[in-house]
């Protein structure tokens, strides 16, 4: 079937916007890809590791701590290689292709991971089970692919409209894709009670069958390649961009706000699940319960905060979202009650499917449009160093103060509050017109 040219696109208003191909196909993706991030982000393989490595209050620290630094090295790989990929864009315009190996390399560590999770009398690797290690092997390579191939979406939004229509375009993408959440989490009704590996390989393959819209219906725009250069070549030109510090300050003062605001978001992303059940004492039916409801929380919040962006400007939207973050951190660490705790995952919900509609559409509104791709890249390569410095400090915290038990992990969840805040200060710096 061919896909809906451009300039057809482009006349469609209201909800007609919405129900053209290519824009349907970019947010089924959205769907597909919230798939990993929920399903094994941040539900089922943290429960997995905690079932494995903790067996009481103490453990329950370590298991935070595996957990965590497990995140941190799958950013560090993808501080190391994002820069890349903004070049990769912005001299070939494909997005597309590269969408689609690392969606493929995703599905595959995902459902590795199962196999790994079931193999029985396997050894042992650096005194740690070999099975457990090779699951832990698999999400790191699994999570390095998953966010590389955000990138390439992510920039692919400025293909689908006009500045006026992008706000609500991801606003769109963002609540389909938590309609995603919805789906991936059938996989639990599914799985024996501790069981959780069992989620792995079905996972894998929701996340497949949804991308395969983006696949089909949606097509490149190759630019002509006038000079070709070693791929190596990218990281001078990311640093010949830190040197124009001056001339893109807007763009840097940004990029070191969304640096503590990512932090913060990325990090109770990773640990929610083993928080809410080690910590507040939810048990994992009721967990599920509270990410259903702070999904709808975040279908709604990137519904409204779209509409909020288009008319009091994506600038002014992001520092809402900020301020309702710090609240709900502050009320998930001081929570005695799993009542207190409902109201946190409900508000830090909405924040958390906003953040994404504002700051996507923030980062269009101020980069040049020939240097789009490479902005994207930086800023991917700012979240994910983010993404490496929230969860070492948090997993570093549990770690340290591991014999307080549970008030290690208060501390740790206390600490975003801290980044968040120094994100919405950095944030108050940009000068807007």
């Amino acid at each position: 079937m061919e896909p809906i040219k451009q300039e057809q696109r482009l006349e469609k208003k209201g909800l007609a916007l919405y129900f053209t191909l290519p824009i349907i196909s970019w947010a089924l993706y959205d769907a597909a890809n919230t798939i990993f991030s929920s399903n094994i982000n941040t539900i089922f393989f943290p429960l997995y590791l905690q079932e494995v490595v903790g067996t009481n209050e103490t453990q329950n620290q370590i298991a935070s701590t595996f957990i965590s630094y497990a995140n941190s090295v799958a950013s560090l790989f993808l501080v190391l290689f994002s820069p890349l990929f903004g070049v990769i864009m912005d001299r070939t315009g494909k997005k597309k292709k590269y969408i689609i190996i690392l969606t493929l390399l995703t599905v595959i560590g995902t459902i590795a991971m199962g196999l790994s999770a079931n193999l029985e009398d396997s050894g042992s690797l650096f005194g740690i089970p070999l099975s457990l290690a090779l699951v832990i092997l698999f999400f790191v390579l699994s999570k390095f692919t998953y966010h590389s191939s955000l990138v390439f979406y992510d920039t692919m939004i400025s293909d689908l409209g006009n500045k006026e229509q992008i706000p609500l375009i991801s606003g769109f993408g963002v609540a389909v894709g938590y309609i995603g959440t919805l789906i991936g989490l059938t996989v639990y009704l599914f799985i024996d009670d501790g069981q959780y590996q069992q989620s792995f390989i079905p996972t894998g393959i929701l996340f497949l069958l949804l991308s395969l819209p983006l696949f089909f219906f949606i097509k490149d725009t190759p630019k002509q390649v006038v000079e070709k250069q070693s791929i190596l070549s990218g990281y001078k030109e990311i640093i010949e961009t830190f040197k124009q510090l001056k001339k893109y300050r807007k763009i840097f003062t940004f990029m070191i706000a969304y640096f503590f605001l990512n932090d913060a978001i990325a990090t109770t992303v990773a640990m929610m699940s083993v928080y809410a059940k080690a910590i507040v004492g939810f048990s994992t039916g009721q967990f599920i319960s509270l990410y259903l409801v702070s999904t709808i929380s975040s279908i709604i919040g990137s519904f409204v905060f779209g509409y909020i962006t288009k008319n009091r400007g994506a600038y002014l939207s992001i520092r809402y979202v900020g301020i309702l973050m710090v609240v709900a951190l502050i009320i998930g660490t001081i929570a005695w009650s799993q009542a207190l705790f409902w109201v946190a995952g409900s508000l830090f919900g909405i924040a958390l499917g906003s953040m994404w509609v504002t700051t996507r559409t923030y980062i269009v509104e101020i980069t040049p449009e020939d240097k789009r791709g490479q902005f994207f890249g930086l800023f991917a390569f700012s979240g994910k160093v983010s993404s490496i410095i929230g969860p070492l400090l948090y997993g570093s915290i549990t770690l340290i103060f591991a014999d307080l038990g549970n008030i290690a992990s208060r501390m740790a969840l206390g600490s975003l509050i801290i980044l968040t805040i120094i994100g919405l200060i950095v944030h108050a710096r940009i000068k807007e017109e």
